[in-house]
């Protein structure tokens, strides 16, 4: 909820360059915000279709058609005036509109003929990531295409290991994950960061290979950068 942090700034770029439909969630009684302006920014840089929530149709000051007005100002027309951006009123409070919103996603989904081939090697994009006491680093991955089993060796940006267990968003281990389908993988040997990209690979080797290439990369970017932090501070004290 907080506009231009940026924390929150990279979460919602992240989250529009990883899936293929974004669902802009507007409150009926808010109308568009600053952060609504910036999701919209986000989806129009990462290529992907919005289809438009407005929230809380069921509190008194709602106003759903001051939101739809407000949004032709950032070029987001929706059917009703005009346009071809789906919308739907829902209401998290009590449901309403929820299954109308589902069949919207699956709408826009069979327009873009979205299609994953499961047959692969997996590969997809890590959510988040922690390092948890009792099961060592773990990661939430999205599975984009292919489809990841237990066992196989990944690399998760400049992490890798093998991959222990796969567990589903009930915390049930699962014997595996197709496309689309969102888990927490135990197994890496370090905590990967998020938006970071995965890959299966072949063996351990090829793995130690890319992310020790990765992790030096990312030593000599960061020793550029402080010598170039230290060298415009030189420069600073030398005008003083």
């Amino acid at each position: 909820d907080t506009p231009g942090h940026e924390a929150f700034t990279a979460m919602r770029a992240r989250g529009a360059q990883s899936t293929d439909i974004a669902v802009l969630v507007v409150a009926a009684d808010d109308s568009v915000m600053p952060q609504t302006v910036e999701s919209i920014n986000h989806a129009r840089a990462a290529g992907v279709p919005i289809i438009v929530a407005i929230n809380k149709v069921d509190k008194p000051s709602a106003d759903p058609q001051k939101v739809r007005t407000q949004l032709l100002q950032h070029e987001v027309v929706v059917e009703e005036m005009g346009g071809e951006t789906l919308n739907v009123e829902v209401s998290a409070k009590t449901g309403a509109g929820i299954d109308k919103l589902l069949e919207a996603i699956l709408l826009q989904a069979e327009i873009l003929d979205l299609k994953a081939n499961p047959d692969r090697t997996a590969e997809g994009v890590v959510i988040e990531a922690r390092l948890d006491k009792g099961r060592g680093p773990v990661a939430t991955v999205l599975v984009q295409t292919g489809t990841l089993l237990p066992g196989e060796i990944i690399v998760a940006g400049n992490e890798w290991g093998r991959v222990r267990a796969l567990v589903n968003d009930r915390g049930e281990q699962v014997r595996e994950a197709p496309p689309s389908m969102p888990v927490e993988v135990l197994g890496l040997q370090g905590t990967p960061r998020a938006g970071d990209r995965f890959a299966v690979v072949n063996n351990e080797a090829r793995a130690r290979e890319i992310t020790e290439y990765r992790q030096r990369l990312a030593r000599d970017k960061a020793v550029a950068k402080h010598a170039g932090q230290r060298g415009s501070l030189e420069q600073m004290m030398s005008q003083l």
